[in-house]
Order: structure tokens, then sequence, then C-alpha cells
């Protein structure tokens, strides 16, 4: 059938020759749906407040269906957000990344387990983190003169170094650019733990989407036993099984595996209760 939308050249639109495929058709029944469902969702949280997007069009939140024409507008208009979206965070990353490098003004400084201590902020420490929030708005530490100190002893220079920056830019970017994959391995464990100690989410999102990106039979073990550290890591522990589930082999006889097994007797049960289930289910089949 020669398609209106993906075919070859365009048909005639009239009767019958303005047709479409199964897959143009069930993918614009989709995006209108979805976009149909995104308006509701928009509504519901805004209420009657008459929210104007990036192009001055007043949203209406009770259209029950849509043709292609408006939802390709409605697609404009969301890049029109994402755009300006992406503006205000540039914006907002620029200038918490310039008093992160310049240092300008900081009135406090964050001691690593090693190497010496960091200056910073203690307003974005608060903000980013209430774990630090509770620390430094403690009756103590209002009363305590600028130029105090937060000890993290279980970081190192470079990882407090990541973390901090983190806190001011919100990216991972020197943390990718570790000389070896180890070296960056390394850090994204040690950041993933601090997001979790410290209750910083998006870090810990952020370092679990990485992590989770680069599981292999060689670093599944080491991923699964940071994983299981943490309270947010459940898809990042189920990845990190479902790899050892696969690589069995090569993972239980590695040399690593039994050094693995002396500090997680409990991750080693959960793996041969894994591979049991593996093996009764290929019976099964």
């Amino acid at each position: 059938m020669d398609c209106c939308i993906c075919g070859p050249m365009a048909a005639i639109y009239r009767p019958p020759r303005n047709t479409i495929c199964s897959p143009c058709y069930e993918g614009s029944k989709a995006i209108i749906a979805f976009l149909n469902d995104g308006e509701h969702a928009a509504g519901d949280g805004e209420g009657d407040r008459g929210l104007v997007n990036p192009r001055g069009l007043t949203k209406h939140t009770n259209v029950s269906t849509k043709g292609m024409r408006e939802a390709w507008q409605q697609m404009q208009e969301m890049r029109d957000r994402e755009e300006v979206a992406n503006q205000r965070a540039g914006f907002l990353e620029q200038g918490f990344g310039a008093a992160w490098m310049e240092g300008a003004h900081t009135d406090i400084v964050v001691r690593p387990g090693s190497g010496p201590p960091i200056p910073a902020h203690k307003a974005i420490l608060a903000a980013r983190s209430e774990v630090f929030h509770h620390m430094l708005c403690s009756d103590e530490c209002k009363a305590a003169p600028a130029g105090g100190c937060v000890s993290l002893p279980e970081l190192a220079h470079d990882e407090l170094s990541l973390f901090l920056a983190f806190l001011y830019t919100g990216t991972l970017d020197a943390a990718a650019a570790a000389t070896t994959t180890s070296a960056s391995e390394r850090l994204l464990h040690a950041l993933l733990v601090a997001a979790d100690k410290y209750d910083v989410p998006f870090l810990g999102r952020a370092c679990e989407a990485r992590l989770a990106a680069a599981v292999d039979p060689r670093n599944a073990l080491r991923t699964l036993e940071v994983a299981d550290r943490v309270s947010s890591g459940g898809a990042l522990k189920e990845r990190a099984m479902c790899t050892v589930v696969e690589h069995a082999e090569q993972v239980v006889f590695s040399d690593e595996y039994h050094d693995f097994a002396v500090r997680n007797a409990g991750l080693c049960v959960e793996i041969t209760r894994a591979l049991l289930a593996k093996a009764a289910g290929a019976k099964m089949a």
C-alpha cells in the first residue's frame, strides 16, 4: 500500500488515494494519546491558573482528542518549553559553576578523609542536601562564625571535589573524563554511596544510570556490591544480578568472586537462588 505519510512520493489527497499504512496509523494514535495524557496530567497540577506557553497560547486541558495538526503544534510548543528550560538550567549552572570554580565568598570548608579541605558555601550545601540542611541549620551552626568545617571522612579528596562540583552544577562531566575506566567506576561508586548518605537523589540517579549502562561480567560483582549498599539501588542491583546470572561461569570462577563471597554472604545466597531459579526455568521449558 502506498502510504501518504511514509511512502516514497506524496499521494493525491483525495479518496481513496489518501491511505495510511498500519505503522503510521498506530504511531499517530500513540502520539495523540501521549499528548492528551500529558496535557490532562499538566491540567491536574496547574488548576485554573491559565498558564501560557512560550508561543503565547493558553493551554486547554478539557480537549478530549486532537488531530495530527494539533499534535504537531503541541510538540512544537513542547520543544519551545524545553529550549527555555535548557536556557534556564544553563544560566543557573553557569552562575553556580563560576561560584564553585572561583571559590568567591566561601564561608565553610569541607574536609575529606584524605587530602586538603575544600572551601564551599553553606547556602549551596543546605539547599542541595537535607542532611547538610539539618547539620548547618542546627543551633550550634547558627551561632558559629564563618569559616566552619564539615567532615566527610568516607570520601577521598578527588571524590569530594566531584561531589561538591555536582552540588553546584548538576553534572558528572568530570567523572566521565576520568583517565581510566577503573578510576571512573571508583568515582561513581563513591558518589553513589555519598548521594544515598547525604540525601542527594538526583546525583544518585545520575550515578546509577552511568553504572547500569556500563555493567558487564568484569565489573558486575563490584556494581552489585555497591548497589546493595544504597537504598535507591534496586534497578542497578537487578541489572548487575542479571549480568552475574547470565555470565555465571565467567563470574563465579573468577579470582574476584572469592573475596566478594567473604564480604557479601547474603548476596552470594541471592546469586545461588537466582541461578537455581534460572536452571529450574530452563528445565520446565
